[in-house]
């Protein structure tokens, strides 16, 4: 299995602020059906936390390779989700602006 941790801690590291200025919202992970991973976007900050958040926005499910091909870049995010490999449930459309909100290098 991936290192969730330093995945996350990458994820966070990435996060363009001025792209998060409007938005307000909890992104929880959960990861090969088990891992649970919440980012909380607000106020052009961001905060990442392993465990289940009570009340996130929407609610990612995927396993842990295709994680890792979307934080590298390798994956486009909305590929993933089209083609069934990222499950989304709740506000799906806040997911769409992940890819503003923690950019590739």
């Amino acid at each position: 299995m991936a290192d969730l941790n330093a995945i996350f801690t990458e994820m966070k590291a990435r996060f363009n602020p001025a792209a998060a200025a409007d938005t307000d919202a909890v992104f929880q992970y959960v990861i090969d059906g088990d891992a649970h991973w919440s980012v909380t976007v607000a106020e052009s900050d961001c905060q990442v936390a392993e465990g289940e958040h009570d009340t996130p926005t929407v609610t990612l499910n995927m396993d842990s390779t295709t994680l890792e091909e979307v934080m590298s870049g390798e994956t486009d995010g909305m590929q993933a989700f089209m083609t069934g490999r990222i499950q989304a449930e709740g506000d799906i459309m806040i997911a769409t602006k992940l890819a503003v909100l923690f950019p590739v290098n």
